[in-house]
């Protein structure tokens, strides 16, 4: 495990393919909103792919937001470098349990 400008983390690294400014630029306001907000340092293609699928099956933007609440408490389930993350996992927070 290393610290690096992500933060620490036990996840593997993946590589990118496209400018990542530009593929935040390109998602909505409130999903760049919880990007911001978001625990672990997602990708704006991840969130993109996510997106687009919930989009896909005509979820709306509060749809969105909780496929994306789910989709990071999940991920820090997972990533046993969170000590919280059990404790999380067991109580997610919404996007509008978030401080604004």
């Amino acid at each position: 495990m290393r610290a690096t400008n992500r933060g620490t983390t036990g996840l593997k690294p993946k590589r990118r393919s496209e400018d990542p400014m530009r593929a935040y630029d390109n998602l909505p306001a409130p999903v760049r909103a919880w990007l911001s907000e978001a625990t672990l340092p997602w990708s704006p293609a991840s969130c993109r792919k996510i997106v687009r699928r919930a989009q896909a099956r005509g979820e709306g933007l509060e749809q969105i937001l909780a496929r994306l609440d789910r989709a990071e408490q999940k991920t820090l389930a997972r990533d046993s470098t969170y000590a919280f993350a059990a404790s999380k996992a067991a109580t997610p927070l919404t996007h509008q349990d978030r401080p604004t």
